[in-house]
């Protein structure tokens, strides 16, 4: 058994929450206060070898200013510290690095996003990461499930965004059969465009089958995405992003998702994709369906400086953490920073709360795709946990991690 104990950040007040062999929560008791919780750890089980005890109480000034808060889920991520989900050459061994490299920024749990590609690219690379789920049971726990984002996407330049046009085709249920066959049913999140004339059918079979669809990458009338949601759609994919440079002022398609109070809104916050004005409205409009997502690609938490890729072609990663095409500057090349950066953001730039910001990245991705994490850190919920604090620098600094119960980063 491992016992955590902090503050709860979503609960406002100090507990300490048990967690059982199965890596859920077994047991949650509130305590008055750190000095209280630390007498209280000092009770009959505290000497049981088999009990581990961790958290923000009594040990230090920065134990008692962290919070207890479950663990990030993050729905769309490409990649990072230089494994790449879109490449044919992934191996089971990146990503159980890339699982374990996410733990230390608090992301506990997440959606590897497999991009528009050829058919048997794709085919590969989620046979891979289902190869490693079945190799590894934590790396399994980890990955929710996989993000299909295309090639069932707008052929038209802007809402394209970055994705190859040459593979971009209209939703095939055949098709993604096939695909969800290689994943083993891993496949559990797609965007695509409701401006086909197959997507509606499609959209009603794939969200009958358990999958949820999210609306991204589109140049569909309000009408479409109307029927798109009628037909079972529940999400917006990076909503203002992958989107036209210029739209009519109303009606278009960002005021009809973010109108329609069945769709989710995902947004990237990294302070580079959306102004903070637009994030605001956003999650105003919708603040128990905002979820933050990263959108990260491979090159996040690599070093500063000039990178070619190949979906970009050469880019540039400032030291600032924003990823520009080298050739202009001003055009992003994808986002290259993690949920904890979204969510200091949010804190910062748009005034939201920290229980508010940290809640749209951890508990709403996991209400909205129905995972036993959309109840937090309560009896009988996942035991993916995160100790954090703000450092000198307003940006968030995470401490431990604890996933299925167990410490998986310590400082």
């Amino acid at each position: 058994m491992t016992v955590i104990e902090g503050y709860c950040l979503l609960g406002g007040s100090f507990r300490r929450w048990d967690a059982g062999d199965d890596g859920c929560v077994a047991e949650v008791r509130e305590v008055c206060s750190p000095s209280s919780a630390a007498t209280e750890t000092m009770g009959p089980t505290a000497d049981d070898a088999s009990i581990e005890w961790h958290g923000a109480c009594g040990s230090g000034s920065r134990q008692q200013h962290s919070f207890i808060a479950p663990g990030l889920v993050d729905l769309q991520i490409n990649g990072c510290f230089g494994i790449d989900f879109n490449q044919a050459s992934l191996t089971v061994e990146q990503v159980h690095e890339a699982t374990r490299k996410l733990w230390q920024h608090g992301v506990t749990t997440y959606y590897p996003t497999v991009i528009t590609n050829a058919d048997d690219s794709i085919s590969q690379i989620i046979s891979t990461i289902a190869a490693a789920c079945e190799e590894d049971e934590l790396t399994a726990l980890s990955i929710a499930g996989l993000h299909l984002e295309g090639p069932y996407l707008s052929p038209e330049d802007g809402a394209r965004g970055a994705h190859d046009k040459k593979y971009i085709c209209p939703p095939d249920m055949t098709q993604f059969a096939r695909w969800q066959q290689a994943a083993g049913g891993r496949i559990r999140l797609v965007t695509l465009s409701p401006e086909w004339a197959e997507a509606p059918a499609f959209i009603a079979a794939v969200a009958a089958s358990g999958v949820t669809v999210s609306i991204g990458h589109t140049a569909a009338s309000p009408e479409q995405i109307r029927q798109a949601a009628q037909a079972g759609a529940r999400m917006s994919t990076h909503l203002g992003n992958g989107a036209h440079l210029m739209l009519p002022r109303h009606p278009n398609y960002i005021w009809e998702q973010l109108a329609d109070e069945r769709i989710w809104t995902c947004v990237i916050a990294d302070g580079f994709h959306l102004p903070s004005s637009v994030l605001k409205v956003f999650q105003r409009a919708k603040p128990e369906r905002f979820v933050l997502v990263s959108d990260a690609v491979y090159l996040c938490g690599l070093a500063p400086g000039p990178y070619r890729t190949h979906i970009g072609g050469d880019v540039v990663l400032t030291p600032e953490g924003r990823l520009q095409l080298a050739a202009d500057p001003r055009m992003l090349a994808g986002s290259a920073q993690l949920l904890p950066h979204g969510i200091a953001h949010m804190i910062r730039a748009c005034g939201l709360s920290p229980a508010a910001a940290w809640r749209a990245a951890s508990l709403y991705p996991a209400i909205a795709m129905g995972l036993p994490h959309r109840h937090g850190l309560e009896r009988g919920a996942p035991a993916d946990a995160v100790e954090w604090s703000w450092n000198e620098d307003a940006a968030i600094r995470i401490h431990r991690v604890w996933k299925a119960g167990r410490l998986v980063k310590e400082e």
